[in-house]
């Protein structure tokens, strides 16, 4: 039977309003690891998040990972925003007209049917021709 593999820890998305936050206190704490447990993160990872905001201030704390839509600059990712909600309204209207085009096609055919029915039905009378 295997054993768990020690030190192994499920990654969290810290935001970086929290560590800004913890930096923040880290500079007025005594113990950086009475703060690290009551925070729940390690040490290393405090002095490692310190050290980054002292290189590149808070835009140094964002999450790694996959860059922003929009070139990947902290400052762009409002914009990018902006720019998918416009074609999520976009989209949405695109989609309103669709649904009046298929309603009015709806009740189009039900009204060239209910004409047949009453045309070509049994016993009705035939054409001359």
């Amino acid at each position: 039977m295997r054993s768990k593999a020690i030190g192994k820890r499920k990654k969290r998305p810290w935001t970086v309003a929290f560590k800004l936050a913890a930096v923040a206190r880290m500079d007025g704490s005594v113990s950086v690891e009475a703060l690290a447990e009551e925070l729940g993160v390690g040490a290393r990872l405090l002095y490692d998040w310190h050290q980054r905001y002292r290189s590149g201030g808070a835009a140094a704390l964002r999450r790694m990972g996959r860059p922003l839509a929009g070139g990947g600059t902290f400052e762009q990712a409002p914009r990018a925003v902006d720019d998918e909600r416009r074609r999520i309204a976009e989209l949405e209207r695109k989609i309103g007209e669709q649904q009046l085009d298929l309603d009015f096609f709806r009740a189009a055919l039900r009204q060239v049917e209910a004409r047949r029915r009453t045309n070509g039905g049994p016993g009705g009378t035939r054409s001359t021709r």
